[in-house]
């Protein structure tokens, strides 16, 4: 079966969070109760995000940030409370929406502009920082080096993001995942080995001036996804 270009995927993405799971992800990234998988998938993606926001400087004053693939946009409140001016963006015109409505009135200092498409729109223009946590799961390696191509090209600083570790645990929920309804399954996520992604970064002649910084993977019950900074020599 032939595998599925970054448009393709992008569509199935879009679908999945605008429409199948809108209200899912409404409830996961509220305060509301959830069930023991669900709360433990929340509790990851606490930790992931707490963990790229720490590799970005406390002070953003005066720079520009995007977060690309904001959801429901907790990492843009904690970046426009830096200081930020943080572009939010993401493909689904519903999580967009929510993040918008969730948009608290005591934001700080910072901006922030919503945009809904994708992150690598030539139109979002130079950006200091990019923040992009679980934008590249659902994407094949080779996709991925392209986006940060794309992304480097207009970025002066730093990019933090994750990707899903090629690991036995992840390999033995994507079996699970197939025992769902076809309707209610998530786009398939396509697990990268971590060396192979950073050779890949090291050989890139686009990405010849960024270099691999902090690595970090974070586990919590059905939530496995690794972070990793790029950062301009």
């Amino acid at each position: 079966m032939p595998e599925a270009t970054y448009e393709e995927r992008r569509g199935e993405v879009e679908t999945y969070f605008d429409r199948t799971a809108a209200e899912a992800w409404k409830r996961l990234t509220s305060d509301a109760p959830v069930g023991r998988i669900r709360a433990t998938v929340r509790a990851g993606r606490d930790q992931m995000r707490a963990t790229l926001l720490g590799w970005l400087p406390a002070d953003l004053s005066g720079l520009t940030v995007l977060d690309a693939g904001c959801g429901p946009g907790a990492a843009t409140i904690e970046l426009a409370r830096r200081g930020a001016h943080v572009i939010a963006a993401d493909l689904s015109p519903t999580l967009v929406d929510l993040a918008r409505e969730r948009l608290p009135a005591d934001l700080g200092p910072g901006r922030v502009d919503f945009h809904v498409g994708d992150m690598l729109d030539p139109t979002i223009g130079i950006v200091d920082h990019v923040v992009a946590m679980d934008s590249f799961i659902h994407y094949r390696r080779a996709d991925i080096i392209g986006a940060l191509k794309t992304l480097a090209a207009r970025t002066r600083g730093s990019m933090v993001f994750t990707y899903a570790p090629r690991t036995a645990a992840l390999a033995t929920m994507h079996v699970v995942g197939r025992l769902f309804p076809r309707g209610d399954r998530a786009p398939a996520i396509e697990p990268v080995s971590g060396r192979v992604l950073h050779r890949m970064v090291a050989v890139e002649p686009a990405l010849a001036h960024w270099r691999t910084g902090r690595t970090e993977r974070v586990t919590s019950g059905f939530y496995i996804s690794q972070a990793l900074e790029l950062t301009t020599s």
